[in-house]
């Protein structure tokens, strides 16, 4: 069973073999978390994303980690939803995002995975309904990543991780 941590940090500094952009279904890099994923990682992230989108939301797909600092060897691109209020949709992509993104994950051997608060930005999905969702996909989906690490850019979506984990422990 993998064991869900919840940090406040930078992603890209993360320990761990993978890390996971909320990505735009370009793949180019954006703002937010995947504007600081690009930056970190340098131009060639960009030219690799645009090589293999666009991604629809809910998908996932790997590109090399390029100028990320070691352990990390994968970026794996995410799209999430955009939220419409509930009606269209959107928890079922979300929750799409994290699944998939184990599944490639376990493709590329991963055993430590960092993901960030998936569509919680621009594309404003609640935070704790988001929160939720995650923990219990990241929960309920088989897979070999031992480890992963929800990483809060705030402290309350670190408050709503943190929540939504000790809750699904119970």
């Amino acid at each position: 069973m993998v064991t869900i941590e919840v940090v406040l940090g930078d992603i890209t500094r993360e320990d761990v073999d993978v890390i996971v952009t909320a990505a735009n279904e370009s793949l180019l890099g954006g703002g937010g978390v995947d504007g600081a994923v690009h930056r970190a990682a340098g131009p060639r992230l960009a030219r690799a994303g645009g090589a293999i989108g666009p991604c629809p939301p809910g998908d996932a797909m790997p590109t090399p980690a390029f100028d990320l600092d070691p352990p990390v060897r994968h970026v794996i691109h995410t799209v999430g939803p955009v939220w419409e209020g509930g009606g269209h949709g959107e928890d079922k992509i979300l929750a799409s995002c994290y699944r998939r993104s184990l599944q490639v994950a376990d493709e590329l051997d991963a055993r430590t995975v960092a993901f960030p608060a998936i569509a919680t930005g621009v594309y404003g999905f609640p935070a704790e309904r988001a929160a939720r969702i995650a923990v219990a996909t990241l929960r309920s989906t088989p897979t070999n990543v031992h480890r992963v690490r929800l990483v809060a850019f705030d402290d309350d979506t670190r408050d709503h991780l943190h929540a939504a984990l000790t809750a699904s422990a119970g």
